[in-house]
């Protein structure tokens, strides 16, 4: 494949580097590649977007390292902006084209269904039930639910000892009830994760627990105050939403996420966001077959 070559940004590029277009990503994020004569089978959905340089993607606005957006900024950081700045650029679609649309968890499936976005890569575990409604390509990461706690805590050995402790998760989410079952933790529900930490530093509440990967999230934006603790204690796979029996598409998406593990790229994308939290790369996971 051809690259053309272009720098997003202050600085302009030398004609020695002509063959490979690479963009400033922006959002804390690594430059991406944008392939520049990207071409599908005419009918496809990646040729739809191709061709209008566009594309709408649904991501989180609110979650440190997955997808997080600053106040007066236009990009949003974190992982899953990543892996979907990848895709675009395999899309042939350039920076500019992505329009950012914040996506909460109660919103995902009608968003895809409606065409509100095209794809959802917003800490989108992948599950059965889900499958019937929408598509989900991936996973490209695969988390598990942990505790968020104190830096300094001496408390915390395993994840027994959350017993009887003061535990904080977003109102009406299933890790409450996960960690109340198991550990027998008393579950303390909030309206946003960032409340559950803004009361973790506080001391009102003993531990915050949510997917890892979110968790890590925190725990990089302030790495002397709080810490990820404990095993994993469910799995989380995240998958790349899209709309149901959209089979070409599917092995796309798959594809470009392979690709991206095979060549680096999702490993930089990793160290670029979760991995400030410094914790080891983890082992990127194998796709399930597309549907």
């Amino acid at each position: 494949m051809r690259f053309g070559k272009r720098w997003f940004g202050a600085f302009a590029v030398g004609a020695a580097l002509a063959l490979t277009m690479t963009a400033c990503g922006g959002g804390g994020g690594g430059d991406v590649e944008v392939k520049d004569n990207a071409s599908f089978p005419a009918g496809t959905t990646m040729a739809k977007w191709n061709e209008a340089g566009k594309i709408k993607i649904g991501v989180k606005f609110d979650q440190p390292g997955i997808g997080f957006k600053k106040p007066g900024t236009d990009t949003p950081q974190g992982f899953d902006i990543e892996i979907a700045k990848l895709i675009a650029g395999e899309l042939g679609i350039e920076p500019d084209g992505i329009e950012w649309v914040e996506t909460v968890s109660a919103n995902r499936e009608p968003f895809i269904q409606k065409g509100t976005v095209d794809l959802v890569l917003a800490s989108y575990t992948i599950n059965d039930e889900r499958r019937t409604i929408v598509g989900q390509a991936g996973p490209y990461y695969v988390t598990g639910q942990q505790f968020l706690i104190a830096k300094d805590a001496t408390w915390f050995k395993t994840n027994e000892d959350i017993k009887g402790k003061k535990v904080c998760s977003v109102t009406g989410s299933t890790s409450l009830d996960s960690v109340e079952e198991k550990y027998g933790a008393k579950p303390v529900p909030f309206g946003s994760y960032s409340e559950c930490v803004t009361q973790l530093k506080s001391g009102s509440v003993d531990a915050v627990t949510t997917d890892g990967a979110i968790l890590l999230g925190y725990a990089a934006e302030d790495p002397d105050e709080l810490k990820v603790a404990g095993e994993e204690f469910t799995e989380e796979p995240y998958g790349i939403g899209y709309k149901h029996g959209d089979t070409k598409l599917c092995e796309f998406l798959n594809k470009t996420v392979k690709a991206s593990i095979d060549d680096g790229k999702w490993a930089t994308a990793f160290k670029d966001t979760l991995g400030k939290a410094d914790v080891p790369e983890p082992t990127p996971p194998t796709a399930d077959p597309c549907q």
